[in-house]
């Protein structure tokens, strides 16, 4: 049994989104929320949420013991890039990539 929480869309780039997520894989759901709360990241807060919602599905949802829950998987994808425009000198234009992530949380019971 497993319970999942996706966060789609997310302003934020799916690199700087996977360097929180690997601290966190494999943790149980306890230690993996502090972690959270103590990485200085963009990311953190996001993933907090998600791990909140994430534990939510798993207790109500699927009856799960929430003390039993660990981080099984966790990954992010690219989403849609957002292409703006930045002007520069003699007229000129840069392109500017504004990045999202689809995020999925997949949290698993112990045996």
């Amino acid at each position: 049994m497993e319970a999942k929480a996706h966060l789609r869309y997310a302003r934020i780039s799916p690199r700087k989104v996977q360097i929180v997520l690997d601290l966190i894989r494999g943790k149980d759901l306890a230690l993996a929320a502090a972690i959270l709360r103590e990485t200085p990241k963009a990311a953190s807060e996001l993933l907090s949420k998600l791990l909140k919602s994430a534990a939510a599905n798993a207790v109500n949802n699927h009856s799960m013991n929430e003390n039993d829950l660990y981080v099984a998987e966790c990954f992010a994808t690219p989403g849609p890039i957002l292409k703006r425009i930045r002007p520069r000198a003699q007229g000129r234009a840069f392109r500017v990539l504004k990045r999202t992530s689809h995020i999925t949380l997949v949290l698993k019971e112990k045996e």
